[in-house]
Order: structure tokens, then sequence, then C-alpha cells
């Protein structure tokens, strides 16, 4: 049986942990265009900004992989923990970076935006979790009903 593909993507938009999930790799992609990541790169440790890149670059790209995935939610569940634990990295990753320059102040505020779009994003992917683990539920117990 073909799926009608118009039908699939009314599917997928209706879905709330869509919205979070799509949200969450347009703030990620926004960090690399912030100062807190350009200073991360022109870091005299090379690893410090290849760390900050790859931990910004894995939740994204895994967010909107596991778009795909909402026929199997156990499955995008288990997809968005990772990136959830993947995001706390590139916070530390940001927080390292913000307290090497002198921690919070006034002169870094473009610094403190720049962590809090990362923390954005950090709440975008726990509250998607949180969406499909309550439609999980909610199969769940419509399948008891049966």
């Amino acid at each position: 049986m073909i799926e009608n593909p118009k039908n699939i993507k009314l599917i997928v938009i209706q879905r709330p942990q869509t919205l979070f999930l799509v949200l969450t790799v347009i703030l990620n992609l926004a960090v690399f265009f912030t100062p807190i990541y350009s200073h991360a790169v022109n870091d005299p440790v090379a690893w410090f900004g290849m760390g900050m890149a790859l931990s910004l670059t894995l939740p994204m790209l895994i967010a909107a992989v596991s778009i795909l995935l909402y026929k199997n939610r156990s499955n995008q569940l288990k997809w968005v923990k990772i990136a959830t634990y993947m995001q706390i990295v590139a916070l530390g990753f940001a927080l390292g970076v913000l307290f090497s320059l002198g921690g919070f102040g006034k002169f870094l505020w473009k610094e403190v935006v720049s962590s809090g779009i990362i923390i954005l994003s950090l709440a975008s992917l726990w509250q998607a979790g949180r969406l499909i683990k309550k439609d999980e539920e909610l199969v769940k117990s419509m399948d008891r009903i049966r």
C-alpha cells in the first residue's frame, strides 16, 4: 500500500514535537554565526573549536533525522535523548569559552546571548522529547483499551 506523500507531510507538521525539533535545528545553526563560536574556533587549543562545532552539528543532524522517525516514537525518543546529551556538551563548551573570557559582564553580553541560544535549543529538545513520550503513552493507553 503506497501512501500519499502530501498526507505524510501533513502528519509530520501536525505534531508539535516536529516544530520543536525544527527550532532546535535553526537555533543550532544560528550559533555558528555568533561570537561564542568564533571565540571557540579562535582558541589556541584546536580541539576546543572542533569539539564545539561537533557538539553543535551532531544534535542538529540528529534532530533533523528524528523528524523523519515519526512512525517509530520509541526510536525517535531515543535519538532525541542522545541529541539532548550532546546539546549539554555544547553548552559546556559555550560556558567554558564564556568563563575563559572573564565570566558574565556588560562587556560580554553578546557571548552570554550566544550561550542563551544554546540553552534555548536544549530546552527545545527537552520539550520535543517530553511531547514524544506523551504521544507514546497515549498510544499505549489506547492499545490497552482495545
